[in-house]
């Protein structure tokens, strides 16, 4: 009977969540579904003192938001206390741990001493053999092999080894009673049947001391993934000064979740040279044997290109309630959903981002546009006050307004007036939207309106006769 494979996403609530775990979670998710398995959340609070509710509400924000679902969880370590102390049992009973009173002074001292002596700052085994008990200010460590070396099968780097000789007794459980990373990390997962454990490249050193673990408690070996990190463009570990780094902060500045997923997911995987995926065939395609070995690099010029084939692809309605926040966070009124998303439609082809899309919007929503005073002055000139008069007169008279006749009106006039449409079209456009740049005009005229276009066309006939 083949194995259910059970995956795993174990975010520390100390901050946001990071753009590399979000990655992490993705290949986790991606991988659990592509085989039928199931994937848990799992929320590493042990570090009671940085770990707080708000990071793990906008953990699971960012989650839900970025549409990683998961089959079990959240579960939480701290809740678990019970549970790690049964598996600390069973190592002190079989000898493979031991409580240990060597101080924090000490330690630091005999550290500093080895390393005088050019040997590895380790712990030195002092209380190993002692045979002490539970008592004040003791710790628990795990009786490390001495001799020999640990084989870790690596599903993305492949085969390495480590030396036993190089490892160190870790703690378990420190003198409070809280269990350390390593081994919540190992009870946890044998506790959960987790079967593979994918994670970034910078767990690896961790990963012998969780094998040895695993052996001492007689438990299966998951399978180990370590996939590269991401860096920034200057192939430094990715960071703030190389761009937002946190999930959320994407949302913020108006990329689309499916966007972000299908950067993610090429950051460091490849299907062929495909560069848009649908969540579907993320599924169908995911496999740990196309994660490349070598740290991908964040490219925030890709993110928008992708982002922008999403906003484009989206139908305008689905658009108009997440763009409704920068909207309003601009101070603009609000207006009926419809008319949001006929706006929208003629945005689509030319936004990267929603952030970018609400700013270009203005001019749709406002009473009267602020005028580019340049643009006015170049366009909006004695010469164009007879064809304007004209236009408006068209316009006015028209019973069925929509773009294919206001096409039909244009080239009517510059045809009785023998000039090109762009000598009519820029000072219209200028009228209508207060800038030279804008979606099509007859696109424009058309979502704005009869009675608001002939507003604003008369109120710059004016602006030209104040002239």
């Amino acid at each position: 009977m083949n194995e259910v494979v059970v995956t795993r996403f174990p975010p520390s609530p100390t901050g946001y969540l990071h753009i590399g775990g979000a990655r992490t979670a993705l290949f986790n998710w991606l991988y659990a579904k592509h085989l039928g398995g199931k994937f848990i959340l799992r929320i590493e609070d042990t570090d009671q003192a940085r770990s707080t509710e708000e990071s793990v509400r906008a953990i699971l924000d960012a989650m839900e938001w970025l549409d990683l679902g998961w089959d079990e969880g959240p579960f939480f370590q701290t809740q678990r206390f019970d549970t790690y102390r049964e598996y600390l049992r069973k190592l002190l009973e079989s000898g493979h741990a031991y409580y240990c009173e060597c101080s924090a002074e000490e330690l630091d001292e005999r550290r500093r001493a080895a390393m005088a002596a050019g040997l590895k700052p380790k712990y030195d085994g002092r209380c190993r053999d002692r045979g002490l008990g539970p008592g004040p200010d003791r710790v628990v460590r795990f009786r490390c092999p001495e001799i020999g070396s640990t084989m870790l099968n690596d599903m993305v780097k492949g085969p390495i080894s480590f030396e036993n000789a190089e490892l160190d007794d870790l703690v378990l459980e420190r003198s409070d009673g809280v269990p350390t990373y390593n081994f919540a990390v190992v009870v946890d997962d044998i506790t959960m049947n987790i079967t593979h454990v994918i994670r970034g490249d910078d767990h690896v050193n961790n990963t012998p001391r969780q094998i040895l673990l695993y052996e001492a408690l007689g438990a299966t070996l998951p399978h180990f993934a370590h996939v590269p990190m991401i860096l920034g463009q200057d192939r430094a570990r990715m960071s703030k000064r190389h761009g937002a780094t946190s999930v959320m902060a994407y949302k913020e500045m108006g990329y689309l979740p499916e966007a972000l997923v299908n950067y993610l997911v090429r950051l460091g995987w490849s299907h062929g040279d495909q560069e848009i995926f649908s969540r579907q065939e993320l599924i169908q395609h995911f496999s740990l044997e196309h994660v490349g070995k070598a740290p991908s690099i964040f490219n925030p010029d890709k993110l928008d290109w992708l982002n922008a084939h999403y906003i484009k692809e989206r139908s305008p309605e689905s658009l108009v309630p997440p763009l409704e926040t920068f909207l309003s966070q601009k101070g603009l009124p609000p207006r009926l959903p419809d008319y949001l998303a006929k706006a929208v439609k003629t945005l689509q082809p030319r936004s990267r981002t929603l952030k970018e899309m609400a700013e270009s919007m203005e001019f749709y929503l406002v009473d009267e546009p602020p005028m580019d005073p340049n643009a006015a002055r170049k366009f909006l000139v004695p010469a164009i006050r007879d064809p304007l008069e004209r236009l408006i007169r068209a316009i006015d008279e028209l019973e069925d307004f929509d773009e294919k006749r206001l096409e039909a009106i244009f080239h009517q006039l510059v045809e009785e007036l023998g000039i090109k449409l762009g000598k009519i079209a820029q000072p219209v456009r200028v009228a209508l939207t207060g800038s030279t740049v804008s979606p099509g005009l007859f696109e424009v005229i058309d979502v704005l309106g009869k009675e608001t276009a002939l507003r604003r066309l008369r109120k710059a006939l004016e602006w030209m006769n104040g002239q």
